[in-house]
């Protein structure tokens, strides 16, 4: 790969390097939050080479792979350094309050990984050290070492004013001053002795290794720094803005702030805590059953809150990194399978890559590589991973690291005070291996085999000319406010604007699913073309209002039967786009626009699909 080249494409289908507001990457992805979304070019970022993938939730994440570090390095060289004026400059972009959490936590816990990831395999490793007697734990160089790892966890309220700071874009010193504050030897022993402020009790808290006080403490900084900055002369700002912020943040904070931050992530974990108390194995079986799905879109970002909080508190984590371990081995384990079953010559190698990244924690590579593109590789996975799961969940498998769980992190599960926890660690790894191994080599079949040995196409005709499902006007699939569809990460097709509720078959074929919620389906053709309608956009969350089915799955239709009829003011009223989406879904089909723009009807012909030799 050329990584200046990749890094230079990346930026201009990003809007250039003046649209980039925050930069960053995790193992496998860059991270990039951008002043106006409408600039960036999702369908020329897929073709890059060497891109992976691309989703946009909050953020664009950009799946690289292995490479990721090269490249943001190359991407950082190109954008420069990203100044606070800069990022404060162009259009502001409407959000939802759940999308600016979510952009919060993220770039706040984000960064954090890396150290605590750093710090909890140093320790783990040393108690591995210790327990097969390389080293005395008792030595001076034993507990140095010790106290190297437990550095990151116990200044966490410091790393977490950094990373705040930088999000909300106001001086990183001064906010780490203000926490750092928190965590002086005299202010702690002050606290201890029962000290007050202007006759105000200060709780006794230990706020070392604590994130939510050190979150408010800076939320309420950066509101100081900024009313300050608005007030206060310029020929006295270098020191009035940060006397007065501090004057006023670090009291409040000790006051008010600590004690809040600290009871809510007393409560949060708790909550997790009394979650696994009662559905035990089965929560975690559950949450690595889902992962897949978390990962893929992003969503298991907001579990590393839990992660940290829950590490900070207890020393310790018994839900999350279990399950990824469970989820990390389905996946190199389905991959291998892949590898070993196929014969696509370019599938092999992918799935090969796949499987060692997978085996050693990292699984964005198995998932956009090979999980997401064959169904019944994710069926496998999706199953494994409940089983290794839930098989952690039963054994009471702990984690003492934050990272990635795979077989060279595995040391993250040694437990001093109980030497089998690293023995279940071993087993969990192995059963989900196994099993997902087990289940992709008796599903998954090449495409083209399975409809050749099976002679499942009933028409030997190749092309089929598909119908439109609905009256409205043509869209290209890349306009559909869906990165999912728009990305062409589903399969190929086109869209449609509608003008009336009603959806008819494109072709005749056979009902292969229906949503419970009635808003899209499946439809196989008599060419084994794998249709996919969709109607709207994250119209799932309507929860069935407004739309009523007259198929069921299994049903035989015929070209312009009913299927489906819809409340389009209701689909818009609810604050939903209500275009009709139409993708074939599986890869050995070309489809083909039989119109590109303009509007159509029923009977008018929408797409062709041939059958790839």
């Amino acid at each position: 790969m050329d990584y200046k080249q990749t890094a230079k494409e990346i930026v201009a289908a990003l809007g250039g390097k003046d649209n980039i507001s925050l930069l960053n990457h995790c193992s496998t992805r860059l991270r990039i939050t951008l002043k106006n979304d409408n600039k960036a070019d999702s369908a020329a970022l897929e073709k890059i080479d060497g891109v992976l993938g691309v989703r946009k939730n909050v953020q664009y994440q950009i799946i690289i792979g292995n490479d990721v570090v090269e490249v943001y390095q190359e991407v950082n060289n190109i954008v420069g350094n990203i100044s606070n004026e800069d990022t404060q400059d162009g259009p502001a972009q409407k959000r939802s309050i759940g999308s600016t959490v979510l952009d919060f936590i993220i770039a706040v816990f984000q960064p954090l990984v890396p150290a605590i990831a750093g710090g909890g395999v140093l320790k783990s490793i040393l108690l591995l050290l210790a327990a097969i007697g390389v080293m005395d734990d008792g030595s001076t160089t034993y507990q140095i070492l010790d106290n190297v790892g437990t550095a990151p966890l116990y200044f966490l309220p410091i790393l977490v004013a950094v990373t705040s700071a930088n999000k909300l874009k106001v001086n990183p010193l001064v906010a780490i001053s203000a926490v750092g504050a928190l965590l002086l030897p005299g202010m702690s022993e002050l606290i201890a002795d029962g000290a007050n402020f202007l006759s105000f009790n200060i709780q006794e808290i230990d706020y070392s290794s604590q994130v939510f006080p050190a979150i408010l403490t800076v939320l309420f900084y950066a509101q100081m720094e900024k009313g300050f900055n608005k007030i206060t002369p310029k020929s006295i700002r270098v020191f009035f803005v940060p006397m007065m912020s501090l004057l006023l943040t670090v009291p409040i904070s000790l006051l008010i702030l600590g004690p809040l931050g600290y009871n809510f992530g007393t409560l949060f974990s708790s909550a997790i805590i009394w979650l696994y108390g009662h559905f035990g194995w089965v929560a975690t079986g559950i949450l690595a059953g889902i992962l897949p799905f978390m990962v893929v879109t992003g969503m298991h970002k907001a579990m590393i809150p839990y992660a940290i909080s829950s590490m900070g508190e207890l020393g310790k984590e018994s839900l999350y990194m279990p399950a990824s371990l469970a989820h990390n081995l389905a996946e190199s384990g389905a991959c291998f399978a892949v590898a070993l079953r196929t014969k696509d010559k370019k599938l092999k190698p992918t799935a090969i890559s796949a499987g060692i990244s997978a085996l050693f924690g990292i699984t964005e590579p198995a998932l956009y590589g090979v999980t997401v593109l064959h169904k019944k590789v994710l069926y496998s996975v999706i199953l494994a991973s409940i089983i290794g799961g839930s098989f952690s969940g039963i054994m009471i498998l702990e984690a003492f690291a934050i990272v990635g769980p795979g077989l060279a992190s595995i040391t993250m599960f040694i437990d001093p005070q109980n030497a089998m926890n690293i023995v279940w660690a071993f087993a969990t790894l192995g059963i989900s291996f196994v099993a997902a191994f087990i289940f992709a080599i008796i599903l998954y079949k090449d495409e083209t085999t399975t409809e050749e040995e099976n002679n499942e196409v009933i028409n030997e005709t190749k092309d089929v000319i598909l119908e439109s499902p609905v009256k409205g006007r043509v869209l290209p699939l890349t306009e559909v406010k869906d990165d999912v569809f728009s990305s062409g990460l589903v399969g190929d097709g086109i869209a449609v604007e509608p003008t009336e509720g009603k959806l008819t078959a494109p072709v005749a074929g056979e009902v292969t699913m229906i949503f419970e919620t009635n808003h899209a389906l499946g439809l196989k053709t008599d060419n084994g073309a794998e249709l996919l309608l969709h109607i709207g956009v994250d119209t799932v969350k309507m929860d069935g209002v407004g739309f009523q089915a007259f198929v069921k799955q299994g049903d035989r239709v015929e070209q312009g039967q009913q299927l489906i009829t819809f409340d389009i003011d209701k689909i818009k009223n609810e604050g939903f786009e209500s275009t009709v989406i139409c993708v074939v879904t599986n890869n050995n089909f070309e489809v083909k626009p039989s119109i590109d723009q303009g509007n159509v009807s029923f009977e008018d012909p929408l797409l062709t699909v041939s059958q790839l030799a």
